[in-house]
């Protein structure tokens, strides 16, 4: 049976997962799923940075027994909240918990008040575009060549809270 521990930690359907605040001892392994997630990943700073002074950031981690299987980055913008990214280990890719993890990321965002989820995401990460849409964003605009590295727009997506 999933355990939760304390207020801040929600059972995952996984035995013994737990979903936590982003802690500085969780750094160096999200750094290396975002590496191996993303062609322009965030360095160690942006994620430290994220943890210990960005007043808007409400950045969650999925663990089990200490090590991180997933990550959200978000902001939470008076009524608004910014997805900047979400990444699933690529040994954990699959089992849902991506699905999961966003699913918890929007019933936080609305028990906080949020009226709005956006993001952006690249066209040809058809994963991340389908789970977006199962979860009712839908596409309101483009930024065009926002990825550099991948020379690629963005979708941008929105969903009404």
């Amino acid at each position: 049976m999933p355990c939760s521990n304390g207020p801040d930690a929600e059972a995952l359907p996984l035995p013994g997962a737990r979903l936590v605040p982003m802690r500085e001892a969780h750094v160096e392994q999200i750094v290396a799923i975002e590496e191996a997630s993303f062609a322009s990943p965030w360095r160690r700073e942006h994620f430290l940075y994220e943890i210990s002074e960005n007043r808007w950031a409400a950045n969650l981690v999925v663990e089990v027994s200490g090590e991180v299987l997933a990550y959200a980055c978000v902001w939470v913008l008076e009524d608004e909240l910014k997805i900047n990214n979400i990444a699933v280990r690529d040994d954990q890719r699959r089992r849902g918990i991506g699905d999961w993890l966003l699913t918890r990321v929007l019933e936080r965002a609305r028990r906080r008040g949020s009226t709005l989820a956006c993001l952006e995401v690249r066209p040809s990460n058809l994963a991340a575009v389908q789970l977006y849409r199962e979860h009712g964003f839908r596409e309101v605009g483009r930024r065009v060549g926002y990825y550099q590295q991948e020379r690629e727009d963005a979708l941008l997506m929105e969903l009404a809270l």
